[in-house]
């Protein structure tokens, strides 16, 4: 009985061995941790105490201090409310996409509402609220806000290239094809210096495009791309016949897209679209190099200015780290959901 339950717990001695070695590893480098980030460590924003304890125990002080300026940027004083609102709202509706098996309109409409109020917010200029420019958004609320806004301009424009690139016209399919090629051969800060500093030459004199909107529009073509040939990898898979026996139905090709292809696709490809937005809320963290500041870039400004406290960057990037982890376990929480509304994965072949 005791062998059956040792072979169940580690299957053959391969695996045993191996689940000991990471079992001893641990027993090494855990009690220094934990005597490092715990039992050493210093919690009060005290930066006397946290130099004294420096090399025994961490300074978690320094994110107690520096938390505002880490999670909100360079907002107004005044006026934090709104940005902790506008995370609120977009982290709130990441919470309940994850959790709640909401229908895929839904879903949609939930994650497309969250970042327009979270701009609205954000800007202000109406209902009595002061107007706040761009360059003073930062944290996590930016952070969010070019996640959230990217999906959702780049998944429909990449349904819509995904299905050019199978369309009958030659022409039609070599621009597409172009686009896709070209956004995917260059890197994430090729197009957004592109869009910062090349773009703004387009428009006629006079007429200038805010920065935040420049980077929105790099972001959005560049994860298109991908997300077209994501998407056009599920296309390949629908059997044919389903779209003629949708046409023999009525059904004119946008019902038939809507109803019978797009709810098997994007069920389908849900783990590759999450890990796209995964790269994407990780890739965020360029734009510092046009001056916006999300999280990694408003915790460069929280740190440099004052010497008092950069010593202790490792702590404030270890809490940066647990921040985004944070948001890439309901990313992919969000990824299962979506794989739980595919019809297949509920037990049902869509019905025509």
């Amino acid at each position: 009985m005791i062998s059956s339950r040792l072979r169940q717990l580690f299957g053959d001695p391969l695996n045993a061995m191996l689940s000991l070695g990471v079992l001893a590893v641990a027993l090494v480098c855990l009690p220094p941790l934990i005597r490092w980030g715990l039992v050493n460590a210093v919690f009060q924003p005290d930066p006397a105490a946290c130099e004294a304890a420096q090399g025994q125990g961490a300074c978690w002080g320094v994110v107690a201090e520096k938390a505002r300026f880490i999670l909100l940027g360079r907002y107004p004083a005044e006026a934090l409310w709104r940005p902790l609102l506008a995370a609120g709202l977009i982290a709130g509706s990441w919470l309940v996409a994850a959790f709640a098996r909401l229908s895929g309109g839904k879903l949609a409409g939930l994650l497309a509402l969250a970042p327009l109020a979270a701009l609205a917010l954000l800007g202000g200029g109406f209902a009595g609220l002061d107007s706040v420019p761009t360059e003073l958004w930062g944290g996590l609320p930016l952070t969010l806000l070019l996640t959230t806004a990217g999906m959702a301009g780049a998944l429909p424009l990449g349904v819509a290239v995904a299905n050019g690139r199978r369309s009958q016209l030659p022409v039609l399919r070599g621009i597409l094809t172009g686009y896709v090629e070209l956004a995917r051969g260059i890197p994430l800060v090729a197009a957004l210096f592109v869009a910062s500093f090349l773009l703004p030459l387009f428009f006629p004199d006079g007429m200038a495009l805010d920065m935040l909107w420049r980077v929105l529009i790099a972001i959005v073509l560049f994860a298109a791309a991908y997300l077209s040939e994501i998407i056009r990898g599920g296309l390949q898979a629908i059997p044919p016949g389903q779209l003629d026996a949708a046409a023999a139905l009525g059904f004119t090709p946008w019902q038939a897209q809507r109803h019978v292809v797009l709810p098997q696709v994007l069920g389908a490809v849900a783990p590759s679209l999450a890990n796209s937005a995964i790269a994407l809320f990780k890739d965020t963290s360029l734009v510092t190099i046009v001056s916006l500041y999300e999280l990694t870039g408003s915790l460069g400004l929280a740190l440099a200015g004052d010497p008092q406290w950069r010593p202790f960057y490792l702590e404030a990037w270890i809490f940066l780290a647990a921040t985004y982890w944070v948001g890439c376990a309901l990313l992919a929480r969000l990824s299962r959901q979506l794989e739980y509304a595919h019809p297949r994965r509920q037990g049902h072949q869509t019905r025509l």
